[in-house]
Parts: structure tokens; C-alpha cells; sequence
């Protein structure tokens, strides 16, 4: 392949002047979309309640995370703010009488984060529990007298002391408290009581019998054992264990049946399966989990119940959603709203009353809305616009591509055309890879700070979004089908997904670029080394350089070796080595900008400064490495997104339309968005 980053004659498909007339999408726009998610409709179906993310403007608001709003939405659109401003609230539950709505909040004057009680016809906010640490989680009572409460447990006296004396050392994977269950009155002023658990409990679900609590319990307060160690516990109101469930993986959502007499539990199949998503149901007391799609090619991401003996849920099969339903024995599956030609479907509550749902959606054409689907209603009706400025946005086509992999497998993704193409010419592409590989791409909506489709599509390029194998949404066969060869087959499915849009007549072979974070970003530096003849820029993000250096130094090493390596360093270096993007930096001859948050636990940056030092000496291509101080695995704050969509685009168009060489001028000129546009 010839090397682009040197100036070229077919360096690019349109002059910039004429791509960035295109009336589409644009960086400013991405830094304010909002987006709904969150949705609990009330127990009568008149109302569904929601959290909607409002993101910070860079240059505007003081720098920070989305904030996050409560908002109310009636059955005929109507929609009303009833948290709103500089909030950040969580975990939405309607009291029983459907008169009043819970959530976590930490408000001003708060000295923890705790749980309020709105009024919705009337009234101001009220935190009736709180606790000396923060909140994390919570479930009401079926009465909604109680609440069962999860916080870590406060430091001791005695090391709150030492600590103000400079003692301030840390004992790794040690001097962790575990997150502890409480159950309190509602009526404030009522002291919480303390359940002796075994353990750090994750979730708390109560039982609408009233009796009992279904607890997700883990070993340990580590990320590595809340991913593959986290197992069902019931328990009574004094905390006396009753049973459990000793699911074998990976655990997903949780739903009690109303009557109480059966929990729904999505689990993974076994220890190996990179991913939740079989539907189960064990008694009250829990037991032996019963399977109630087998052989699903698809995992179940949503469950809840519309009868005592009948289950909702939201199955994603491919690059769409199925909500689908069965009997708690297996029996009766019955498809309610077809994958096909739907949203893609990613919340839900049902009405204990009415059976009607709440649903998250996003398309195409929209990012997530507020949705409600009636008993008997065809097709589900949207009932929120967050973004009323996207109907005077020209979006770029968007389309399901299937190809065959070189050893005849089937894969599928996403492809977002450019907005404007003269006749057949060939265009640039930017392939853009997704994290997990226990994950995969939906046919719904794609632009964002760090896969901005849509504003590349503005400026000429093509962007693919493959689901390569041991993606979910395909079964658990596929999902494992990476097991024990990372970045193998599963980086040769890139490879072809671009050989198939160059065989199309699409894609222009010498402008290719690929980006993506965490495994993507793994794959992005795969691109940029062992496949570096095919890629013309790359752009890692929060990405793996070195297998071995990851499982050791990384928060998640039993979940590594569990689900995807097969075995540990010293047991197979080789396979290690090899499957390490630095022992092949030599071959390197494509631009590379890595990216990474400085406090990143997952994968720590030293894997990219790994990366950049052997690609720097290596000499053979640009390299840049650029650090967020205080971000971990992915960009919450608006200026450090911000910035990080401003070089990704910047790279991939100096590299594949622009001059090339060497690398564009590493400090930006911020064009700050307007808050008013």
C-alpha cells in the first residue's frame, strides 16, 4: 500500500471547502445533544418518569460531567422538568400510590449523596434517608413505608484520624470496605438499621410479597469481582439468608414477579461467557436457574414482568431489538414487536396496573427518547423530542452491511454514507471498532464525541462500525468465539469488513482510517502495527499495547483470564507476546495518535505510553500521545470530550483528505460551541 501521510495527488476526495458546506452534522451539535434514558412509568400507565443527561457547554458552563434532570412525560407528550439545572439524579422508583417519585440525589448543602421524595402535584424535594458515606443504591418497600439502602461502610474513627495526621498510604486490594445494607423507615427522622451481609452487597431488590430482599453479592469491593464474582442472595428483612443462586458467570438485571413468588435473573451461560444475557427464573428462595430461551442468538439485556407468570423483555438479536414474552415455565414465547424496522431498544418499566411500557429508544435519526408501548398497541408511540434542533440537521444515510469473513463467517455492522459523494467516486473511510468485544453496534444512532459519524459523514467520509466476532448480540457460541485468541480472527474481521467496502466500489483503499477505545482502541493499535499496510491513520483510545503488562496492572485480571485469554502470562507468554501490539511496533508505518485518561483503572496509561515510546523509537511513522489528567476508561468531563472529537477529526482528515506528513499543529484553536444555538 502506498504510505498517504506523505503528500499525495490522491490525497483527497473533495477539496475541504466543498465538504464543509455540507448542511450536516457538526462537533458543536454532538457537545449538546441530550439524551433520555432512565424510564420508570407509574404504576397506572399515566405517566413515565425519566432522567435526561444534559451535557455542559464547553467554554460555558463550568467544565464537568452531564447533568442529569428529572422529567415527567404524560401519555400525550407533554413533558415538564421537575428536577432541573446544575442536578445530577439517579435511579428513578415511584412510590406505591403513584403520587410521588424517589431518587438518588446529592444536592447543595449535602454532605453525602441520599434519597429524595418529590410530591408531582406540588411540593419541593425532600432527602428522607441519607447516611455518613454516599448512597449508591436503594429499593422501596412494596407498601413504601421502608427503604433498603446501600452505602460502603464509613471509615473508622480511628483511621479518619490518622489520615488527618498524613497517614494517607494505601494498601492495595486490601483496605477496601465493602458496600453494606441498611433498611430504614421512610418516615424522616428514622435511623437506618444496619443487615449483617457476608460480603459487598451490589444491588438490592425487594420482594412485593414484602418478606424477603434479593441481594447481589460479591467476595470483595473490586471491579474484577463485581464482573465475574457477583452471585444472587435472598434474605429476610433482618438479613437471614433464605437462599440462593449460584449463577455461573457473569450476572445481568434482576426483576421480581409481583406476586413475589419468582425472581427473573439474566446471567451468563457459564464461567467463560464473556456476557450476560440467557433469561432465567428460580423460586422465591431461589434454586436451580431455569433457561427460558436456549439457544437464543441474542442476549436478553431487559427483563420485567406483566403478570404473576408472565415475563416482558427486551432480547438484542443482530443490530436491532426484540421485545418479546413467555411464561415463567418456558411456555407461550411470543414475539411483541418485531426487530426489524424498530428503534433499537435500551430501557424498560412496565405499568403494575395497566401492563403498558416504558421504553428507551434510539434510531438513525435520533438519539434516546422516551417511548410508551399499550397493551394491543402495534407499534410503540414516541413521546419526546430532547433535541428539537435535529429535524433542521441533513443526516447521511445509514445501512446494515453483511460480508464474509475469509473463513466464511458472516459478520454485519453499520455504515454511515458521507452526506454528499460526486457520482462513484471513492471515498475515505473511518472504521470504528467498539470496546468489550463483549459488545456490539445496534442500527441506531452513532454520533458521538468519540465515534462522530455523522460530522464525518459532513466532511466526505464514510464510517463503518463492524460487529466483529465475539461481539454479543449473536448468541453465546459468538460471543466466545474469541476465547483464548484475542485480536486474532476477531482483527482479521476489520480487515475484510473494509475489503468487502472496497470491493463495493465505496471506499477509496489508500484512505482508510480506525479508531475506537478499550478493546478498540486495542484493535486501533493492532491496525496501526500488525495491519499497518492497511491503514492510513489510527487513533487508540484507552487502548491495550501489552497483553501481559494489562492482566497484572489492570483492575480486571480474573475476568481477562476467565472470558477472554484462556490462561495467564506465565502459562502461555507466547500467545501473549504475540497478541501484543508492540511486538510488531517495526512494522509500523501508519500515523498514530493515542489518547488516554491519566486515571484510568482499567487499562492503565501506561499501556499508552507503551505504545507511544515504541513507536517513537521505532521511527518509521508520526506518533502522538495525548493525557487527561483526572479522566479514567473514557472522557466524562464536556472540555476533555470536547477535545478529544476536535483531534480525532483533525487526524483522520490531515492523514486521509489533508497534506499528511507530518503531524497537524498539536495545540488546538477550540471553536467554542454556542449554548444558544
Amino acid at each position: 500500500m502506498r504510505r498517504i501521510w506523505f503528500l499525495g495527488l490522491a490525497a483527497a476526495l473533495l477539496p475541504v471547502g466543498v465538504m464543509a458546506q455540507a448542511a450536516g452534522m457538526t462537533l458543536e451539535q454532538i457537545a449538546k445533544t441530550r439524551t433520555a434514558s432512565g424510564v420508570a412509568i407509574s404504576p397506572d400507565g399515566g405517566e413515565i418518569a425519566y432522567v435526561l443527561a444534559v451535557p455542559r457547554q464547553p467554554g460555558v458552563d463550568e467544565d464537568g460531567p452531564a447533568r442529569t434532570e428529572l422529567h415527567l412525560v404524560s401519555r400525550n407528550g407533554d413533558s415538564r422538568g421537575y428536577v432541573t439545572g446544575k442536578s445530577n439524579i439517579a435511579a428513578l422508583q415511584w412510590f406505591p400510590d403513584g403520587r410521588s417519585l424517589a431518587f438518588l440525589s446529592k444536592r447543595e448543602g449535602d454532605g453525602t449523596r441520599g434519597v429524595y421524595r418529590i410530591p408531582l402535584r406540588g411540593g419541593e424535594a425532600v432527602r428522607f434517608a441519607s447516611l455518613k458515606t454516599d448512597i449508591s443504591g436503594y429499593s422501596l418497600s412494596p407498601d413504601g413505608a421502608r427503604v433498603a439502602l446501600l452505602a460502603p461502610q464509613p471509615e473508622s474513627d480511628a483511621l479518619a484520624a490518622q489520615r488527618k495526621h498524613g497517614f494517607t498510604q494505601k494498601v492495595y486490594e486490601e483496605d477496601w470496605r465493602p458496600t453494606a445494607l441498611w433498611i430504614q423507615d421512610v418516615d424522616a427522622g428514622a435511623d437506618a438499621r444496619a443487615l449483617e451481609i457476608d460480603g459487598s452487597v451490589q444491588s438490592v431488590h425487594w420482594s412485593p410479597a414484602g418478606d424477603r430482599l434479593a441481594l447481589v453479592v460479591t467476595p470483595r469491593q473490586l471491579t474484577d469481582d463485581t464482573l465475574v464474582f457477583a452471585r444472587v442472595r435472598i434474605v429476610d428483612t433482618d438479613g437471614r439468608e433464605l437462599g440462593r443462586v449460584d449463577n455461573p458467570g457473569k450476572l445481568g438485571q434482576l426483576a421480581w414477579s409481583p406476586d413475589g413468588e419468582h425472581l427473573a435473573v439474566i446471567s451468563a451461560a457459564d464461567r467463560n461467557d464473556a456476557a450476560d444475557g440467557r433469561l432465567t427464573v428460580v423460586g422465591k428462595n431461589g434454586g436451580a436457574q431455569r433457561d427460558l430461551l436456549p439457544g437464543l442468538l441474542g442476549h436478553v439485556s431487559h427483563v420485567d414482568w406483566r403478570g404473576n407468570d408472565r415475563l416482558v423483555f427486551l432480547s438484542q438479536e443482530g443490530v436491532q431489538t426484540r421485545i418479546g414474552e413467555i411464561d415463567a415455565d418456558g411456555g407461550n414465547p411470543q414475539t411483541v414487536l418485531a426487530a426489524e424496522g424498530s428503534p433499537v431498544w435500551g430501557g424498560l418499566s412496565v405499568a403494575r396496573g395497566s401492563g403498558d411500557l416504558a421504553l428507551v429508544g434510539h434510531s438513525p435519526q435520533h438519539p434516546q427518547e422516551v417511548f410508551v408501548l399499550g397493551r394491543g398497541q402495534a407499534a410503540p408511540s414516541r413521546l419526546t423530542d430532547s433535541n428539537p434542533w435535529l429535524a433542521d440537521v441533513r443526516l447521511a444515510r445509514q445501512e446494515v452491511v453483511r460480508y464474509r469473513a475469509r473463513d466464511g463467517l458472516e459478520i454485519e455492522g453499520m455504515l454511515v454514507h458521507p452526506l454528499e459523494r460526486r457520482g462513484n467516486q471513492r471515498v475515505p473511510l473511518i472504521l470504528v471498532v467498539h470496546g468489550g468485544p463483549e459488545s456490539h453496534y445496534s442500527n441506531g444512532w452513532l454520533t458521538g464525541y468519540s465515534q462522530p459519524a455523522q460530522v464525518a459523514a459532513a466532511r466526505g467520509f464514510a464510517s463503518f462500525f463492524p460487529n466483529y466476532r465475539s461481539s454479543t448480540g449473536r448468541g453465546v457460541e459468538f460471543a466466545k468465539s474469541g476465547y483464548g485468541r484475542p485480536g486474532m480472527e476477531e482483527f482479521d474481521d476489520l480487515v475484510d469488513g473494509v475489503d468487502h467496502l472496497v470491493d463495493i466500489g465505496l471506499v477509496d483503499r489508500e484512505r482508510v482510517g480506525i479508531t475506537g477505545g478499550s478493546y478498540g482502541g486495542y484493535a486501533s493499535a493492532w491496525g496501526a502495527t500488525y495491519y499497518s499496510e492497511r491503514f492510513a491513520a489510527s487513533v487508540m483510545f484507552v487502548g491495550i499495547s501489552d497483553q501481559a503488562s494489562l492482566v497484572t496492572t489492570g483492575d480486571i485480571p480474573q475476568e481477562q483470564h476467565l472470558v477472554h485469554m484462556g490462561a495467564f502470562p506465565w502459562e502461555n507468554p507466547e500467545m501473549y507476546r504475540q497478541t501484543s501490539p508492540i511486538t510488531h511496533a517495526q512494522k509500523s508505518r501508519t500515523p498514530t495518535l493515542i489518547l488516554h485518561g491519566e486515571a484510568d483503572p482499567r487499562v492503565p496509561v501506561m499501556q499508552s505510553y507503551m505504545m507511544y515510546r515504541y513507536l517513537q523509537l521505532a521511527g518509521q511513522a508520526p506518533v502522538r500521545l495525548v493525557l487527561y489528567p483526572g479522566e479514567g476508561h473514557g472522557n466524562q468531563r464536556a472540555a476533555s470530550r470536547w477535545d478529544y472529537a476536535m483531534r480525532l477529526m483533525q487526524w483522520m482528515e490531515h492523514y486521509l483528505t489533508g497534506p499528511g506528513g507530518e503531524p497537524p499543529a498539536y495545540q488546538l484553536e477550540y471553536a467554542l460551541p454556542d449554548a444558544e444555538r
